[in-house]
């Protein structure tokens, strides 16, 4: 028997006829048409609400679906963006903070050398500028500290050290960039100081303490002398202004004793300086002094400042 192969379909069965296409597509123009024209009126309207109540669910489903999906690359680049925004914000903090407390040290600076000029006005003393670098162990039993100005600066030993406030020792010794100044709380640091009130002289000690307790102890020549409770002391001067220059403010009096023994009196004397805190200091020398930094003159056509 023959096989029998399957009859071919028409080929109108497997795709539509020329007709049917341009049917169709006659059939899309005139709905176009319609809609162009109806405007707000379109007939098609009711099918479009149709269609988009069946599709928007289905839509917002979706997307709900993908959202998440979709801004995983999002969220990792606004993570990024955002870490490198606080690193730049940290920075700029650091930054402003680091100005900040550099400006205040600048500004205290500027004042302790405005400070200085005034001391030098008033006294008429030229003065070489230094900064305190170094201070003394409380180990060795002395108050000291180190500036940094020597002997390049016209810095020697025996020379007067104030600052803004009043005295603040004297020169111990000097190399070429550096010097060690013996601090007037220093117990052995003896100078010679004059009551503002009188005009009577005595020695003045240090105490050895510093901070709050920092007190310098006065013995006057005349016994008979009672000085005034907060009654001003300046120094009296040394020979030839070594190691101490006349009229530099040391403190005032706070307490006033008599010993028993040789009926002397005794008083205590809170000073202007505060020697914990000591940086921008001038040394007292000849204003002819060649030194390798500006002195601070009273002469206000002068440059004041270092080099």
């Amino acid at each position: 028997m023959r096989s029998r192969r399957p009859s071919r379909a028409p080929s109108g069965a497997q795709r539509p006829s020329r007709a049917v296409l341009v049917l169709l597509v006659l059939a899309c123009l005139t709905l176009i048409t319609l809609d162009a024209r109806g405007g707000e009126d379109s007939p098609l309207n009711p099918a479009r609400s149709v269609v988009g109540d069946f599709f928007g669910p289905i839509e917002s489903a979706t997307a709900a679906v993908v959202r998440p999906v979709v801004a995983v690359p999002e969220f990792f680049t606004t993570t990024g963006d955002l870490r490198s925004d606080v690193a730049r914000l940290q920075a700029e903090n650091s930054s402003l903070r680091a100005e900040l407390e550099t400006t205040s040290v600048v500004r205290n600076r500027a004042a302790e050398l405005d400070g200085l000029l005034a001391t030098s006005s008033s006294t008429g003393y030229a003065l070489v500028p230094a900064r305190v670098v170094a201070m003394g162990p409380a180990q060795a039993f002395s108050r000291t500290v180190t500036i940094d100005a020597g002997t390049s600066s016209g810095v020697d030993a025996d020379m007067t050290v104030l600052n803004n406030d009043g005295l603040v020792g004297r020169v111990l010794r000097a190399d070429r960039t550096t010097a060690t100044v013996l601090l007037a709380v220093d117990r052995e640091s003896v100078v010679g100081g004059r009551l503002g009130s009188s005009m009577e002289i005595g020695f003045v000690r240090g105490g050895g303490q510093m901070g709050d307790r920092a007190r310098l102890d006065l013995e006057l020549v005349d016994n008979s002398v009672t000085p005034g409770r907060g009654d001003v002391l300046v120094t009296w001067g040394s020979r030839g202004g070594s190691p101490y220059v006349a009229g530099v403010p040391i403190g005032s009096i706070t307490r006033v004793t008599t010993s028993r023994a040789n009926l002397s009196r005794q008083a205590e004397v809170e000073p202007y300086v505060n020697f914990t805190s000591l940086d921008l200091v001038g040394v007292v020398v000849d204003p002819g002094t060649v030194s390798d930094r500006t002195l601070v003159r009273a002469d206000p056509a002068t440059v004041d400042g270092e080099r």
